[in-house]
């Protein structure tokens, strides 16, 4: 069984940075492509960020040269270096792992318990 378990959330105000982790459990991290999605109050999750086994990136365009997403696979852990944080980018925030490079949440296999990220204004 994998397990992935996501921290670094918190309160924080508007323009300043956060780093969320990811540790994957389980499996090595290094087997799956890795990505990072939100869930604002009200709204479906949506995907943010995703890295594949080369390291190739992807992201939404709202998060476009603000946010980064990166691996260690020695430590089975992705990371979501987050700046210039706004409002807007107030969720909870879920790591998930899957097998294919895409942005649709149904080909993601697991998923974390999420961590909260406010941004204050």
């Amino acid at each position: 069984q994998v397990h992935l378990v996501e921290s670094g959330g918190g309160l924080v105000q508007a323009a300043d940075s956060l780093r969320l982790s990811c540790v994957v459990s389980g499996r090595s991290s290094s087997s799956y492509v890795m990505g990072w999605f939100r869930q604002a109050p009200g709204k479906g999750r949506e995907f943010v960020a995703a890295i594949s086994w080369t390291g190739t990136t992807m992201y939404v365009d709202s998060v476009k040269g603000r946010f980064s997403i990166s691996r260690d696979n020695a430590k089975s852990t992705v990371y979501l270096q987050m700046n210039s944080l706004k409002p807007d980018d107030t969720a909870v925030y879920y790591c998930a792992a899957g097998d294919t490079f895409v942005r649709a949440r149904t080909d993601y296999t697991y998923w974390g318990q999420g961590t909260q990220v406010t941004v204050s204004s």
